[in-house]
């Protein structure tokens, strides 16, 4: 894995802060970031994927303190899921009933998908981040997922303002776990199983 430095964080905090498009790599596989509130850096990052703009992304923050501060209307017992299950190679959806973020939430403002990298010593550099980046993987939509930059798409690589070399990441993307009515009744779907184990996720829940 390649360590990233202040100055890689940089080139990509500018980056996002103009709506621009960024390739990275985090705790699981290569991703494409942008400003979640950017339409034009959405746009460009759905038709670099060739993605289906009914399909929602996620919102990525790189501490698990700022989702939290981001996210005021999470009921208790989802913040605590969050505390329990994250930072970790893990997408949350939960309840969004403020509309935050709704460009990455396809045709459903009240769910938002979540993310915060358990981000390795190589990659700690990016905690700098201190905003949420709009964030899918680095791949045509439906394609495999890429563990190496040079593994990525040429045209997606073209296609980008900045790229991130983190070198070879795991290369299994997020487990999905939907939590959106977690808070109602306890109740939770796994949507995709993916680099944490659905045992160690329900293990983490019931502890």
């Amino acid at each position: 894995m390649t360590t990233l430095d202040h100055t890689d964080v940089e080139a990509f905090d500018r980056c996002i802060s103009t709506g621009g498009l960024a390739l990275f790599g985090a705790d699981t596989v290569y991703g494409l970031a942008t400003e979640p509130h950017s339409n034009e850096g959405v746009r460009r990052l759905y038709e670099l994927k060739r993605r289906p703009p009914a399909r929602p992304a996620a919102v990525m923050f790189f501490v698990l303190e700022r989702a939290l501060d981001a996210l005021p209307e999470l009921g208790p017992r989802t913040r605590g899921a969050f505390e329990r299950l994250l930072p970790g190679p893990l997408t949350a959806i939960v309840a969004n009933p403020a509309r935050r973020f709704p460009l990455a939430c396809g045709p459903e403002p009240e769910r938002l998908g979540v993310r915060v990298p358990a981000l390795p010593e190589a990659l700690a550099a990016l905690e700098a981040v201190d905003w949420a980046i709009l964030q899918s993987s680095a791949n045509r939509s439906g394609g495999p997922d890429a563990r190496r930059i040079d593994a990525v798409d040429p045209a997606i690589r073209a296609g980008v303002d900045v790229e991130l070399d983190a070198g070879e990441l795991p290369g299994t993307a997020s487990t999905v776990v939907d939590l959106s009515r977690y808070d109602d009744d306890g109740t939770f779907l796994v949507m995709r199983e993916g680099a944490l184990p659905v045992s160690e996720l329900e293990e983490r829940l019931a502890g």
